[in-house]
């Protein structure tokens, strides 16, 4: 008997069937050990040396494994087949050699990307030994995060209060988001004109050609800048008689797209489907491990964290054949199409993102998945055998036109394009958005029939303005597309990235746009100004091409770390002589455009409107930076940061509360104020007074009497349910504007929703929201997807999948999960400790019998020894003075 070790307990179920009873597979439950978060975790003075930590569960499954193994022929380890699955094979054999259970057991390491019987068995055929430049890549990784993380982001907390973390690729992504914006902020506008003529044939058909010369100069895209010139051309449009000079119809072949690669899965799913990064994984991960198919588990998918192109041969050679059997032999290009990913060196690809079974089409798994299951697998199914298909065929005829008008001449020009055989087309078509190109028909369009040399009746002619507009924000979809372009992060990093920015509130999401928040742009200022070689574009890719040079073996992963520590520690010591002055100097010059914009007046932006000689500075406090009057105290004049307010003036122009008048009904005055998180409307003072913020879109300036008595009125009763009779409410809260019935929330598009919605419209984006699950909006009870164990205050503690990701639940606490970790493997003592962190950040408190009592999470279980890593031989160690102080709990970037 052999055991055989894979990730998680549904892949161990499914592959203990396919194996049979000469094998015993148990799952990891993900990484068995990880770093600590606390500093000394690494120790660059002790040549790079990692102290691991396994917890109790993890270490009961470590000891089953064992237990397992004692009674076996051998080990197999069959965990991912990426840098982390190797990472998790390494660990798993490196706790079972350090208690001696190995002996001289074979151990081999086997590789599947598609949880299905032949490719398991394929894979037990084939084993090999643990991959070690691999795990070297895994570990070089780990500790450069790990080191940026702990000792740039203490950094922040002291210079930059509010602050709360730096990571290498985080950072860098996040500069991506605040560089975009800036370019917004910077551009400027400018004037052009569009000309055409809506034209006819001899026949009576009509069609439109566009001006591109005039006087026997071609025109560019925006050339003509303002209305006369426009008006002249126009002019000369009208009176003018049109001939066709020639037309010309040419054939067009367009190829099908590659298969998916995680970033392209996720870019198409975000295009498509609305689907967030962090979501298309979490949906590919199900199709992956596998579903239910009249009674067997079968995965549908192969690995979806790859960023290879290629298919296997007999894979092409079953797309090939469905192709054939499902559109028709035409649809089979004569060879077979082969394709080469971009990436430098593709350690962690195998195959692309394809069905495991192009015979088995989305209509015949509809039964068995999800919505957003069968969404995404029919897309990955349709883009996996377009791959293979024949090209689509376009013809596409361009008509030049020669406008006359006295010797004056103009040149027009139609272009329309006609799909004469759809090809690929016929199963899928590239979204234009986010990132796609469009392989669908030609937005020209078709022509009617024109002939070289006829005559064409001027219909009208028309004459559009336009202004240019700023470059797009980034979408998630858009974001992942330019990391991938530099060369920053790997496939398996770009989702847990995107939600370390939203759980660090670095950026939002506004109609799947990125829009940095004053905290993350404040950030980016900072680490631009003092350690702008850690978020260079061109740095971060060069390390990753390190990383990648690490993993095929061709550099040693402690030289890596060595180069990059001497000089990061030096520019983290050079810190501490840093004052805050210099700080502030460097944000209000670095970010001038959001702090101090343009007054309509035309007046210096830095003087204080309210004294009148002070001058605007940023200032840093307990909750983050504002803006703030130089003569303080004698001007008390303060001013939120944030992107929304832009900087305005208006939103406070006074700490002193506005008396908006009394409520009709209390008799209470309404103030208008302002405090650290913003303006908001207060009835009455003390500790029993009525507050609401402002919602999104109102400013100070616009808050009148009738608006403030309508927020201090929330929440509003709607009606009763007619099923449930209960009452249906209104209000605002912290994701905004929402409706709650019996403790289901779902969100409405405006706060003007709030205060008008009727019953019938109420219950129907109820049903709405309960139809969507709890992937859709609003918020509602997730399902537990996991029941961990018991507090040992009493109360059952799971994990549940919520709007924002999976997070750990206790009664009435929820701890968002570390990014990145696997929902089906959190421990109890993880659980513990992620909740007494909630309360500990929240001021929550837990009752026990109705007694206070704050939990306290059981301790984890440290190994007591430093894993021995692949030391190099006696390699030189660099002179360090005296590590920097960090803080204990300090939380990875």
């Amino acid at each position: 008997m052999n055991v055989v070790v894979v990730e998680s307990p549904a892949k161990a179920k499914t592959i203990n069937k396919y194996l049979g009873p000469g094998y015993k597979v148990l799952a990891s439950f993900g990484h068995v050990r990880d770093l600590p978060a606390k500093d000394g975790s690494v120790l660059p003075d002790d040549d790079f040396a990692m102290l691991w930590e396994v917890d109790s569960a993890s270490a009961k499954r470590v000891k089953d494994i064992g237990d397992a193994l004692k009674s076996s022929d051998g080990l197999i380890l069959a965990t991912d087949p990426d840098r982390e699955g190797e990472a998790i094979s390494w660990h798993v054999l490196d706790l079972l050699k350090k208690k001696k259970l190995i002996g001289d057991k074979p151990v081999s390491r086997v590789v599947f990307n598609a949880i299905t019987k032949k490719a398991v068995l394929d894979a037990m055929a084939n084993p090999r030994d643990i991959d070690v430049p691999l795990v070297d890549a895994y570990l070089a990784r780990r500790a450069l995060d790990y080191l940026v993380g702990f000792n740039l982001s203490p950094v922040l907390w002291r210079k930059l209060p509010g602050a709360r973390s730096a990571g290498r690729v985080q950072s860098v992504a996040l500069r991506l988001v605040c560089d975009r914006e800036s370019e917004i902020e910077r551009f400027v506008s400018e004037e052009y004109w569009n000309l055409s003529a809506l034209l006819k044939t001899p026949r009576g058909d009509e069609f439109e050609a566009r001006l591109v010369s005039a006087e026997g100069k071609r025109l560019q895209p925006r050339s003509v800048t303002n209305g006369e010139d426009a008006g002249k051309l126009k002019a000369l449009l009208e009176g003018a008689a049109y001939v066709v000079e020639s037309v010309e119809a040419k054939p067009v072949k367009r190829n099908p797209s590659p298969p998916f690669t995680t970033s392209t899965l996720q870019q198409a799913a975000s295009s498509k489907l609305g689907f967030s990064a962090s979501r298309t994984m979490q949906v590919a991960q199900k199709l992956y491990e596998g579903v239910d198919l009249g009674g067997e588990t079968v995965g549908l998918i192969t690995y979806m964290r790859t960023d290879g192109v290629q298919m296997a041969a007999e894979a092409i050679d079953a797309a090939r054949s469905a192709i054939g059997s499902q559109f028709g032999s035409r649809y089979v290009p004569e060879k077979a199409r082969l394709y080469s990913t971009k990436a430098k060196n593709a350690q962690e690809a195998h195959e692309a993102v394809r069905p495991t079974d192009f015979d088995r089409t989305p209509d015949q798994v509809k039964r068995s998945l999800d919505a957003d299951q069968l969404r995404l697998y029919d897309l990955i199914w349709k883009r996996g055998i377009a791959s293979q298909m024949a090209s689509a065929e376009i013809e596409r005829t361009t008509v030049e036109i020669l406008a006359d008008n006295n010797g004056q001449k103009a040149g027009l020009r139609a272009v329309g394009s006609v799909i004469r055989f759809d090809g690929f087309i016929a199963a899928y078509t590239d979204a234009k958005e986010d990132g796609e190109q469009s392989d669908g028909d030609d937005e020209d369009g078709r022509l009617p029939e024109i002939n070289a040399r006829e005559n064409l009746a001027k219909q009208k002619i028309n004459s559009t303005q336009h202004f240019t507009e700023p470059p797009p924000r980034y979408s998630e979809a858009t974001l992942i597309k330019k990391m991938e372009e530099l060369g920053i992060g790997r496939p398996s990093t770009y989702a847990a990235t995107l939600a370390t920015l939203r759980d660090r509130e670095y950026v939002t999401i506004d109609k799947r746009k990125l829009i940095p928040e004053a905290k993350g742009r404040l950030v980016t200022a900072f680490l631009e100004s003092f350690f702008a070689r850690y978020v260079e574009y061109d740095f971060t890719a060069s390390l990753e091409e390190k990383l990648d040079q690490i993993s095929a073996g061709e550099l040693n992963w402690k030289d890596v770390l060595r180069d990059f520590w001497k000089d990061f520690f030096a520019q983290i010591e050079d810190t501490k002589e840093l004052r805050v002055t210099n700080v502030l100097d460097a944000l209000n010059e670095e970010l001038a455009p959001l702090v101090f914009p343009k007054r309509e007046d035309g007046s210096d932006p830095r003087i204080c409107q309210v004294c009148g000689t002070g001058k605007l500075s940023l200032k840093l406090g307990k909750y983050g930076a504002f803006v703030g009057c130089s003569n303080y105290p004698e001007c008390n004049f303060t001013r939120q940061l944030s992107s929304d307010s832009n900087g305005s003036d208006e939103a406070s122009v006074s700490n002193e509360p506005q008396s908006l008048g009394k409520d009709p009904h209390t008799g209470e005055e309404i103030t208008l104020r302002t405090g650290r998180f913003g303006p908001y409307v207060q009835r009455g003072d003390g500790k029993e007074a009525k507050r609401s913020s402002l919602p999104k879109g109102w400013t100070p300036a616009t808050v009148d009497h009738e608006k403030a008595l309508a927020l201090l009125s929330l929440p509003r009763d709607i009606g009763a349910h007619p099923e449930t009779g209960k009452m249906i409410s209104s209000g605002l809260g912290r994701y905004g504007p929402f409706i709650l019935h019996e403790g289901t929330y779902a969100n409405v598009d405006s706060i003007e929703d709030v205060f008008s919605i009727g019953l019938n419209r109420a219950v129907s984006v109820l049903a709405d929201k309960q139809s969507k699950g709890p992937g859709g909006r609003g918020r509602t009870a997730a399902a537990a997807l996991k029941e961990i164990g018991e507090h040992p205050d009493g109360g059952a503690i799971t994990v549940r999948d919520g709007k924002y990701g999976p997070y750990v639940n206790w009664g009435k606490v929820n701890a968002t999960l570390p990014k990145g970790k696997d929902p089906a493997s959190v421990t109890l003592a993880e659980a513990l400790l992620l909740i007494a962190e909630r309360i500990a950040k929240g001021g929550i408190k837990t009752t026990k019998a109705k007694t206070t009592k704050t939990a306290k999470p059981k301790a984890a279980k440290a190994e007591g020894t430093t894993a021995k890593v692949a030391k190099p031989k006696a390699a030189a160690k660099p002179k360090a003075a005296a590590k920097p102080k960090t803080a204990a709990k300090a939380k990875k970037g």
